[in-house]
Formats: structure tokens, sequence, C-alpha cells
């Protein structure tokens, strides 16, 4: 009998007929197979002061919330400001996130303080709570295994060395200022030089002769070492005032310890344009600095015409698309240094070696075949053979034919996490962040994949 009002609403979870839904209530009872997941979670809440209210006051977000609104967040490319609309419009995802249906959603400071408390270490643990799931439902054993390589960007601009040296006068100005608010204008005494910095680098940037593109990169670097000059003494002011205000002298120590930061990044700045600009030097990628607010940022030549920066991560996927492990590098070691190191992580994931690994080209090497089959592995291919013979990889030609297509299913796999799950370009800052941000993409897909296996 149909009703004008529903006077008493249903406080019960409550899922919709359709396909997203089912997928995320077959995660959902994937998570609550593993209670230890939450176990885990709680300890980086409760070990992390930006986690709102992980210790005291009221109760705030459960370890379980912040895992499952992780996963939507990844699922789905939200920013937090969207992450928290979605959670209060969204039936299915308060459903899914564990609130109920009169309890007020968190808002997006809420979810961003508690979500980037979980370390790395803690969401590659859970990824191998997961992949014990898998393993237990027969949907990944890791008996067969696929090796590859990709590039995760930094949220960075170009990097170019005359918009480096203005993004260095930039910020060391508005610390200077945020120094003469706190202690006044006599003790920090410093002259913006912003607009003229600004001035310079457009020239720069449009400049169609050498010699007035080297006048302008000399201006720009004089008034850079004048700013670095005000900011050291500014650093020496800041110091010293530890003897009025607590409060004050607590802020002005944080000041000092930021200015110091960016001085150190300023002056390696300056070293390289000088080198690469006035002396006419190639700088080494290893001694570069691309960004001074992701200063961990590596530089990856990938080919002559495509250079990216981020980080370079190694993925190992299984015979289901699920990643199996995952390694985030620093630097652009070559392919060929890491096949025997992705190998003993399957023997320790796993605790046996898999009786079958492909590998793309680039990590092909007959060290490498020797010492992957000394490990236990009794098929070993690679993409390219590199004048490898196919009966000492593999048992016949037909077998390697079958593994370098298997090979390239990884390729999808990467794409699919790229375009979806965010693993084109990293938006959290640090280099702890960024390790984070990879493993929870990864955790999202793998939850998301092993949910459509078991709904077949």
């Amino acid at each position: 009998m149909h009703q004008a009002y529903q006077t008493q609403p249903k406080l019960r979870d409550c899922w919709l007929d359709l396909d997203h839904a089912r997928e995320l209530k077959t995660v959902s009872d994937l998570l609550d197979l593993q209670p230890l997941i939450s176990e885990l979670i709680l300890r980086d809440l409760r070990a992390t002061g930006g986690a709102k209210r992980a210790r005291t006051g009221a109760g705030g977000m459960t370890a379980e919330q912040v895992v499952r609104a992780l996963l939507i967040k990844q699922m789905n490319g939200f920013s937090y400001r969207e992450l928290a609309f979605h959670l209060a419009d969204s039936r299915t995802y308060r459903t899914f996130c564990r609130l109920g249906v009169t309890e007020a959603t968190p808002s997006k400071s809420t979810l961003a303080a508690n979500i980037k408390a979980l370390r790395a270490e803690t969401l590659e643990q859970v990824h191998r709570l997961i992949l014990s799931v898998a393993e237990a439902s027969g949907v990944e054993r890791g008996q067969k295994v696929r090796v590859d390589c990709t590039v995760v960007e930094t949220s960075i601009h170009a990097p170019t060395d005359s918009s480096l040296l203005l993004d260095c006068v930039r910020v060391l100005t508005r610390l200077m200022r945020q120094a003469q608010e706190l202690l006044g204008g006599d003790e920090i005494l410093f002259h913006n030089r912003t607009r003229r910095a600004k001035r310079r680098y457009r020239e720069i940037g449009s400049a169609r002769r050498k010699a007035r593109r080297l006048r302008a990169y000399r201006d720009l670097i004089r008034v850079t070492e004048e700013v670095s000059g005000w900011a050291q003494h500014s650093v020496k002011v800041l110091h010293q005032a530890g003897t009025g205000d607590a409060l004050q002298a607590s802020a002005a120590r944080a000041l000092g310890l930021q200015l110091t930061h960016f001085l150190e990044l300023t002056d390696t700045v300056l070293t390289q344009t000088r080198r690469r600009v006035l002396l006419g030097e190639s700088v080494p990628a290893a001694e570069k600095l691309v960004s001074i607010f992701e200063d961990h940022t590596d530089i990856i030549r990938k080919d002559p015409r495509d250079t990216l920066y981020g980080h370079k991560i190694c993925l190992t996927g299984g015979r289901s698309s699920m990643i199996l492990d995952c390694v985030v590098l620093e630097g652009n070691p070559a392919d060929s240094t890491l096949a025997q190191q992705m190998i003993e992580r399957q023997g320790e994931i796993y605790q046996r070696p898999p009786r079958q690994a492909v590998f793309d080209g680039g990590f092909a090497s007959r060290d490498n075949l020797h010492a992957i089959k000394s490990n236990g592995v009794q098929d070993v291919a690679f993409a390219k053979r590199a004048q490898l013979a196919i009966s000492d990889m593999v048992r016949s030609a037909w077998v390697y034919k079958r593994l370098r297509n298997f090979r390239a299913g990884i390729e999808g796999n990467i794409s699919f996490l790229k375009r979806i799950f965010g693993l084109d370009r990293c938006s959290w800052k640090s280099f702890p962040s960024f390790q984070s941000y990879v493993w929870s993409s990864i955790l999202s897909f793998n939850l998301l994949v092993l949910a459509r296996h078991l709904l077949v």
C-alpha cells in the first residue's frame, strides 16, 4: 500500500540493486573478513597528531570509516571536497563507509587529516592481507607473475631555471613578510623584489636572442641572491626571538626552520642555474632540483623525446590482473637491476617463488635469468630476448609465446590504474605521502578487481 510520507525511516544498511553498489558490497564484505585491517589503520590514526580527535574528545571517524572513505576517494578520483559531498549525498557511499542515517558526515578537512595519517607501510600491510583473502578464495595464487615499470608524476609545473628562481624569490619573500608581521618591521628588513623577478622571468621566456636572455638571467640571479641574503639575516633574527612570549617564540622557530629549508633549496637552484646557463655545463639529472615544493621529485627520461618528473615504480601483476607487489623507487635505476628484487619479494609474500615469471625487455640479462632460475622459478621470459636462447628461458617456444602475450596484460592494468585510480599524477605532498598515495591507488584497484572476480 502506497503512503504519502514515510513516518519511520529505515535505519538498516541499504544497498541499491545496481552493478557498482554490488561491487561495493562485495568490497565491504572482503574488508570484514580481515578485522586486522581496522587495527592497523587505528594504530596510524592514534600515532598521528594531524588526525582529529585521535585519542581524546569526541569519537571522530572510526578506523574502518577512514579506510573505506579512502577507497571511495581513489576509486572515483574525488578531491576531499567532492568526497565530503558524495558521502553526504550518496546513500550507497554512506552505507559503504558505515555512516548512519542520522550521523553527521565528516567535513573535507576531517577527511584529509584522517586519510593523510595513513602510512605507506600500513597500506602495504593491508594490501598483503587482501592478497591472502584472494589466495584463500582461489582468485590469485601468485604462481604466474608479470613485472613492469611505470612513472607516477608529482604535482609540479614544468621546471625551468627561470621559473625555479622566481619560485625561490616568491617563497622567501612570503616567509619574510610573515616574520615581519610576527616580530615587527624594525626587526625584519627586506625589500619586495617579486615584481622585478617576475619581469625577468617573462623576459627570459620571450627573448629571441641569446644575449638578451643571458642579460635577463644575470639580473634574475642577482635578485635571487639579494633576497637570499635578506632571508639569511631574517633566520638569525628569528632564532634570537626566544626571550619573549612563548607562543611567539615557537612561531618564530617554526618560521626560521621553514626559511632555512628554502634557503638550502635556493642555493641549489642558484648553483645549477649558474652551471647550466652562465657556464654552459650539462648538469646531470641526479644533481638537478626540479621543484622547491616537491624537492624529492626525480627526472625520468623514458626516451629522448619524453621526460617525466616524479618517481619510477615497479609493479608485479598476477594472473587475476591484481597487482601483487609495488616498489616506489628513488632516482632512475635501470630495469635490469630490479628483476631479482621483485622475485625475491614474491617469495616473501607467498613464502615460495612463482612458477612462471615474465618481464619487459628492459629487464633482460643473462645474470638476471640465472639468478631468477636459481630462486626456484621454472620459466623465466623476457619480452625481448636480448641474445638469450628460448630454450634457456622456458621449456618450449609455445610457452615463451604464451608468457610474452601474458606480459602484455600488465600494460592494460597500468592504464586502468592511471585513468581511474589516479596513478598518473600524485596530488599529495612530500615523499612519504607520495608512497601512501601509490599504495592507496593499488589497494583500491585490487579490491575492485577481486570483487569483480567474486561476482562473476
